[in-house]
């Protein structure tokens, strides 16, 4: 990722081929040029800051998710990828599962008591037992992966295009591709994911914005701009703290149900800021 996330210049939502969810080149598919007049454009989703915790800025954050109360989260880059529980107090994990050095780890979700893993380049999706992190199976992954969330019956993935494909958690064979579109047609860097009463929550990667999405017809229906999440969390930016400003931007969406709101972060932030989208 090569995007340079407060307060410098901001890529175009229209942005035509980028980078992925970490520092290589990733293929793109290009969206349409044009407005479809016939379409309204996504509704804006406003959202207020409840409170702000620390962030352990070594974690380069892929996925992130609340499991029964816990705090889930994995991260990327080779030699640095894992996936842990974390103390949403101090930020540090609690338990932590790295994996192989060569590897890029990418997305997690919790699926019937299992924790589900991507790859990025390596062609693998892993599998874990959700109590003992010991591995349990592992399955190969045709093409990148990026990110991961389930609707209670299907694994949802994303690869950095604009679709979701939907997956056997059994087999992780393909049940259907949905692809995500909004009035310009489709919509490009669909990443971290969150399943939540009927929609899915992603972050567009190289951009501001988190995304409300509807599955059935892959239509952004919402969009939220977080360009000044720090402001309104009663922070101030300084890329000093970030160990890469040019690559740490926002990636990671989870959701409390208890609460009814949202834990959002990104790679290397020294915060995740618990809010409600209106």
């Amino acid at each position: 990722m090569q995007q340079r996330f407060f307060p410098v210049v901001l890529l175009a939502l229209m942005i035509m081929g980028s980078t992925a969810c970490n520092n290589d080149n990733k293929p793109k598919e290009d969206p349409a040029s044009t407005t479809n007049s016939a379409l309204a454009p996504p509704a804006a989703m406003d959202y207020t800051v409840v409170k702000v915790y620390p962030h352990d800025t070594s974690s380069y954050t892929e996925g992130l998710l609340l499991h029964n109360n816990e705090l889930f989260e994995s991260t990327g880059r080779e030699g640095f990828s894992k996936f842990a529980k974390i103390d949403i107090a101090t930020g540090k994990p609690v338990k932590e599962q790295f994996i192989d050095k060569s590897i890029f780890g990418e997305g997690i979700t919790v699926f019937d008591n299992k924790i589900y893993q991507l790859t990025y380049r390596s062609n693998k999706v892993f599998v874990y037992d959700l109590s003992t992190f010991k591995k349990l199976a592992e399955y190969p992954w045709n093409g990148e992966g990026w990110a991961l969330t389930h609707d209670g019956k299907s694994l949802i993935a994303s690869n950095g295009s604009s679709n979701l494909q939907y997956l056997d958690p059994a087999t992780l064979k393909m049940q259907k591709i949905v692809g995500v579109t909004d009035n310009y047609g489709p919509v490009n860097n669909i990443n971290e994911l969150e399943y939540v009463d009927g929609f899915i929550y992603a972050n567009q990667f190289e951009t501001n914005y988190i995304l409300k999405i509807n599955p059935e017809s892959g239509r952004v229906v919402a969009r939220a701009d977080m360009k000044d999440i720090f402001a309104n969390g009663g922070k101030v930016f300084n890329e000093a703290q970030l160990p890469d400003p040019q690559e740490d931007v926002l990636n990671g969406i989870a959701y409390d149900s208890a609460k009814g709101s949202f834990l959002v972060t990104g790679k290397q932030w020294p915060y995740l800021f618990e809010v409600k989208f209106k």
